[in-house]
């Protein structure tokens, strides 16, 4: 199960008992668009090569709300 924790300046990932910290510019740039405007289905997808998506996608802007 991997864990994902937003915040203004990116994302804290807990994957497969590894963390890390992937900075917004990166998610920007891996994206092609606003941090904001990224899904966390997006951010999933980068991490996971096939991951188990459920739910709706949201918008980091969402769930910083």
């Amino acid at each position: 199960m991997t864990v994902l924790s937003f915040d203004q300046e990116g994302v804290d990932v807990i994957y497969e008992g590894t963390e890390f910290r992937m900075e917004k510019t990166l998610i920007e740039e891996a994206a092609e668009k606003p941090y904001p405007d990224v899904t966390d289905h997006e951010v999933l997808q980068m991490i996971e090569e096939n991951p188990s998506l459920s739910g709706e996608p949201r918008r980091i802007t969402e769930i910083l709300g």
